[in-house]
């Protein structure tokens, strides 16, 4: 089932998948502000409905936001390929300590909005990244709960 959120005017695009991190500092004192806030930190998401209504929002993007219909996506991390990572299989999360600043999965390979150490469940085990330090690296998806 979709959920509904708000997202700045100029984002609200079908198909863009964002991670919400929670309410931004001064959204305490808005009226519509259980809307933004009903989804959970730290999950990402995929917009798969835009509403044409505009609503007011004094943080974000030009004071302008649009009601979005969004899906839930499952937890992604990155980790280096081994004979230990299969499906179903429990892995515990270890941060690579990458410094390569410009690759895009740095968030991943770092564990930026995960806790090191916590055990997780292997659900997928997608395609090899490109990685610039030329680990064997997989994009893989996980149960976080």
């Amino acid at each position: 089932m979709a959920k509904i959120s708000l997202i700045g005017k100029d984002l609200a695009e079908v198909g863009l998948e964002f991670k919400f991190v929670g309410p931004l500092v001064g959204c305490s004192e808005c009226g519509i502000k259980n809307v933004c806030f009903n989804l959970e930190p730290g999950k990402n998401y995929r917009i798969t409905g835009v509403r044409e209504k505009l609503n007011n929002c004094f943080v974000f993007n030009g004071d302008k936001v649009k009601t979005v219909e969004v899906e839930e996506l499952p937890d992604t991390i990155t980790m280096q390929f081994g004979r230990y990572l299969q499906e179903g299989s429990s892995v515990t999360l270890k941060s690579i300590h990458c410094d390569k600043i410009a690759c895009q999965y740095i968030e991943k390979c770092n564990l930026m909005h995960l806790k090191e150490g916590r055990k997780v469940t292997v659900q997928k085990v997608g395609e090899k990244v490109e990685c610039p330090k030329g680990y064997d690296i997989r994009e893989i998806s996980v149960n976080l709960s």
